[in-house]
């Protein structure tokens, strides 16, 4: 189903453009690691002729426990996606949670995005739109697909229509998601690009008591799923080292992987794109 086209940098999402890849660590650890991170993404990016959105989120205001790994903070944070930006040219996205976190984070992102947790914050989500910059909004796992028409009329009040949606799996029982892939034709019927958050959907919230657990090998064919229902692009949160990294490692994918499988979600996304055409 075609969308609305959204663009970030010279990335197209939605409107029939080619399935784009939103990757990166889930928070960024240092300079060093997350530049590194972002020069091999940029890579298979070239090398595969994939668009490349990098995210990594430089607060994680929600994790589970106090003692939990949460990031440099939003003034450190940005100035690293800054010179991720800036040496590798792709576009950046990360979370925002306050009012006040959204104009420094319009300063230096090329799209903000809104945590599932805080998708109904009327708030927030107007003061994202009101700096005109793409907001992505992750739908919450307490939200029916249907709901989410109402998160588009928040930040569409204000004039901006570069919005996006993201699934990422609804609450079923505890510690546990299951996604509906109709969530996705559902959303996409209000006019605009939603993205498949493949990783979170996977995650365990809260599953080893003081932190979350992951099913990582359930990622591919989840992802699978969702591009064969037409999703407009596919988030991922990958680290070179999952089962070392910080936050959300259980439900992180290698590199390595990720390039394996963005190949096959490009190539069934032709297929589908193909079909849809003759259809």
């Amino acid at each position: 189903m075609k969308t609305r086209e959204v663009k970030a940098g010279s990335v197209k999402i939605g409107a029939g453009n080619p399935l784009v890849f939103i990757a990166g660590p889930c928070v960024i650890e240092d300079a060093v690691s997350t530049l590194r991170h972002a020069e091999r993404l940029k890579q298979f990016g070239e090398t595969l002729g994939i668009p490349i959105i990098f995210k990594s989120s430089f607060d994680k205001a929600n994790r589970t426990s106090l003692n939990s790994f949460r990031g440099p903070g939003i003034k450190k944070g940005l100035s690293i996606l800054k010179k991720v930006r800036d040496e590798t040219e792709l576009p950046v996205i990360s979370d925002v949670h306050s009012v006040e976190e959204v104009a420094d984070a319009a300063e230096v992102l090329d799209i903000i995005q809104i945590p599932a947790f805080l998708c109904r914050q009327t708030d927030l989500l107007v003061a994202a739109a009101q700096t005109g910059k793409p907001v992505n909004v992750k739908k919450g796992q307490f939200l029916a697909p249907g709901d989410a028409e109402n998160i588009i009329g928040k930040v569409t009040s204000v004039g901006n229509k570069n919005v996006m949606l993201t699934e990422r799996g609804v609450t079923f029982g505890y510690n546990n998601l299951v996604v509906d892939m109709r969530s996705i034709p559902i959303m996409q019927s209000f006019g605009y690009p939603v993205v498949y958050d493949a990783t979170h959907s996977v995650q365990l919230p809260g599953g080893k008591g003081s932190c979350s657990g992951g099913q990582r090998e359930f990622i591919g064919t989840l992802s699978k799923s969702a591009v064969s229902a037409g999703c407009d692009a596919v988030f991922m949160e990958v680290h070179d080292d999952p089962d070392k990294a910080p936050c959300d490692g259980p439900n992180m994918l290698s590199l390595d992987m990720f390039a394996l499988l963005a190949e096959q979600l490009m190539a069934l996304n032709l297929l589908v794109r193909k079909w849809e055409d003759q259809s």
